[in-house]
């Protein structure tokens, strides 16, 4: 008998499955624009939004040049947007705004397609062509909507696009640094200050100019030293009439009398003359840790 009641509460239970997709087919088959509305504003406003998209969609030609146009596409792209299916409704969107600019969802729709750029970027490793997209989109917002509620939060979506895009150039030209390739990094570093001189990592950046060159100097034959000290003594002064306080200063400064010694200007006691790379970053680190 317990048996029996199971099969029956399943059998129930398949039927009113079966019966609740039917009326659903149905409806994305229907016609009747009023009805497929209102059915997929239950559907949404359920957080079915798969199926409320699926709606949406299938009534926006039905629903072209009426008074629900708008409405319908402005939900469509809402109901990806809620699933988080962001490539989708970003071109939902980007469509809104380009047949709608004056509807009363453009503004928030606006904002959403920036959103879906913005969740759609990528780690720094990666490709940054989404990043670049996502800027635009977010600067073109503000432009066009300038007393935005939104505004400290698209500023912060910016600081952080705009940091992940000064780390991959960063990473880019530390990376000649690690292999040794000394001149194509001092010219690797340079250019990302010559392109963008407000780079995060600019103090980085200038020391890391100076290493190489200083590196280069030191690794070249004989003959060609002198002008390479030279050329590391501009990058030393550059740093250091720049940046006066750095765990960075220590280690340049002394470079500098390395340079200045074989370059014949310097005779004094150098007391870091036996430390190495590795010896100043422990110092930084325990400078740092004691902070």
């Amino acid at each position: 008998m317990k048996y029996l009641k199971l099969c029956v509460l399943a059998v129930v239970a398949i039927l009113a499955s079966a019966s609740c997709r039917s009326q659903y087919d149905l409806m994305l088959q229907s016609n009747d624009v009023d009805a497929k509305f209102k059915a997929a504003m239950d559907y949404f406003n359920r957080h079915k939004y798969q199926k409320a998209a699926a709606l949406f969609e299938s009534m926006a030609v039905l629903a072209n040049g009426t008074e629900k146009d708008d409405s319908v596409n402005y939900y469509w792209g809402l109901s990806n947007y809620k699933y988080k299916d962001y490539l989708t409704a970003e071109t939902n969107f980007s469509e809104f705004l380009g047949k709608f600019p004056q509807s009363k969802f453009a503004a928030e729709a606006a904002y959403l397609r920036l959103d879906c750029l913005y969740r759609s970027t990528l780690r720094y490793e990666l490709d940054q062509t989404p990043t670049y997209a996502a800027i635009n989109a977010i600067n073109e917002y503000l432009r066009n909507y300038p007393s935005t509620d939104k505004a400290a939060e698209c500023m912060g979506m910016l600081d952080e696009l705009g940091a992940r895009l000064d780390k991959k150039a960063f990473e880019a030209a530390k990376l000649y640094y690690k292999m040794e390739d000394y001149k194509a990094a001092r010219v690797a570093f340079k250019n990302i200050l010559k392109d963008d001189s407000d780079n995060i990592y600019r103090e980085d950046i200038l020391y890391y100019i100076a290493m190489s060159s200083y590196k280069y100097a030191y690794l070249s034959v004989p003959s060609k030293q002198r002008e390479r000290y030279l050329a590391f003594e501009d990058d030393y002064f550059n740093f250091v009439g720049e940046i006066q306080d750095s765990p960075y200063t220590r280690q340049l400064n002394a470079l500098y009398k390395r340079a200045q010694k074989a370059l014949g200007k310097f005779t004094g006691v150098d007391e870091t003359e036996n430390m190495k790379d590795k010896d100043f970053e422990k110092e930084r680190k325990a400078s740092a840790a004691a902070k």
